[in-house]
């Protein structure tokens, strides 16, 4: 704190510095009598500290019910707390220069203590203003008790002594403020490392109910996993719209790509026992242009959050590279390919070989007409309406297609053949 004490000349207020004209002698008297009324009142309050301590428990017990709590939970620390505080205090009106710095360092760790607890910041400030008001009151009590005619001289020094409730009212909000800052980002970051673990897979068995209650999630509930990238502006607006409305998700932001925890309320009731939100079949598409969105199917509890993230991974990878949403379910077999590139290599090789090594523009044509006749659900007409061609033209091509791969399209096993070839051309390709 400042000075305890200060001339009046020093708190005098004014709209000019102008001095007035006064007696020196006297003023400097009068501070003197005032400094002696209140160290003799400050030097009282130290021999009665244990009662000043119980009359502000007592206080604090009566209005302020964080308090209350604190007091029941541990009322010798707080005890201590409070005592603590009222001796730094009023040894500062004592010697102001010499006891500065150890209430200061009192008051500070008192306001990060508090912090850590939890106890909210207004019940903090309101405890330290009540013990301001009931230091200043047992002054005027004990000077009006021993020295009546000295009351009045305790004026000039009311100012200093709120001028230090202040300060330390200030510097319990900033130890407050700067402990809650430092906890907020613990708890960032140690969010962030549990949301990996579960991507990852790495997670810890025994870490699952601190990473529930991390993420505010339920440890077994049904979840899935979204993976966005694109632009990072871009790929937050998509990371929001792609869920259902009132979906349960916690982002994990990376590098290239997001991923969401989703808690699946497909099946029915959430842990809170109201109607959960849609499955990722429902999700709807991302609006955003050049954002990939890869959604995973459903697993079991948190443990299994990594098999469903690299299910969505899958998903993403068979996404189209210009953007759009695609969903595991209804992706199999483009998921099969994508997840073994390999052996689908080999399988486009071995069943569309002879197509792939014709002439471009040739290639392209029949592929096309392959690719869109399976579309169409082998309509040889509906596929000659959208390719611009009669449908005897489709046939024609068909039956070419037939006799360079050496498969009937009328046979079951060949056609599931041709189908998954031509999905591994296209997810390999892209």
């Amino acid at each position: 704190m400042q000075h305890a004490v200060r001339s009046r000349a020093a708190i005098r207020t004014g709209l000019t510095p102008v001095p007035r004209p006064r007696t020196p002698s006297v003023a400097s008297l009068m501070d003197a009598d005032a400094l002696r009324v209140l160290h003799r009142a400050a030097r009282a309050l130290l021999d009665d500290l244990p009662d000043l301590t119980d009359r502000l428990v007592a206080l604090l017990r009566e209005q302020e019910p964080a308090y209350r709590t604190a007091l029941t939970k541990d009322p010798t620390a707080t005890w201590q707390e409070a005592h603590r505080s009222l001796r730094h205090s009023v040894t500062s009106l004592l010697d102001p220069r010499g006891a500065r710095d150890a209430a200061r360092r009192c008051s500070w760790r008192i306001g990060a203590a508090r912090a850590e607890q939890g106890l909210p910041l207004d019940a903090l400030l309101h405890a330290f203003r009540l013990g301001g008001s009931l230091v200043w009151q047992r002054l005027v009590e004990e000077t009006s008790r021993t020295a009546p005619e000295d009351v009045r001289l305790l004026v000039h020094v009311a100012a200093d002594v709120w001028n230090f409730v202040d300060e330390h009212c200030t510097l319990v909000a900033d130890a407050y403020r700067q402990t809650e800052w430092q906890l907020g980002r613990r708890r960032e970051n140690r969010a962030r490392l549990l949301a990996a673990g579960l991507l990852d897979g790495t997670s810890r068995i025994a870490d699952l109910p601190e990473a529930a209650q991390a993420l505010g999630l339920p440890e077994y509930g049904r979840y899935y996993v979204v993976a966005v990238t694109g632009a990072p502006p871009a790929r937050s607006d998509a990371a929001r719209a792609v869920l259902p409305p009132g979906a349960r998700v916690h982002w994990h932001a990376g590098t290239d790509v997001d991923y969401g925890i989703v808690l699946d309320g497909a099946d029915g009731a959430d842990d809170d026992g109201l109607p959960g939100p849609a499955g990722p079949e429902d999700a709807p598409d991302a609006p955003v242009a050049g954002v990939r969105i890869g959604i995973g199917s459903a697993v079991d509890g948190l443990a299994s959050v990594g098999d469903a993230r690299r299910r969505a991974d899958t998903a993403l990878e068979i996404c189209p590279r210009t953007g759009g949403t695609v969903r595991l379910a209804d992706h199999l077999p483009a998921a099969l390919v994508a997840s073994s590139p390999e052996l689908g290599g080999a399988l486009a090789e071995r069943v569309l070989g002879p197509l792939l090594r014709l002439e471009a523009a040739d290639r392209e044509v029949l592929l096309d007409t392959l690719t869109t006749w399976l579309d169409c659900d082998g309509s040889a007409q509906r596929a000659g309406e959208r390719l611009y061609c009669h449908r005897n033209t489709v046939l024609n091509r068909l039956r070419r297609c037939e006799q360079l791969t050496g498969r009937s399209l009328a046979r079951p096993a060949d056609l599931v053949e041709i189908s998954l070839a031509l999905t591994a051309r296209r997810v390999l390709r892209d």
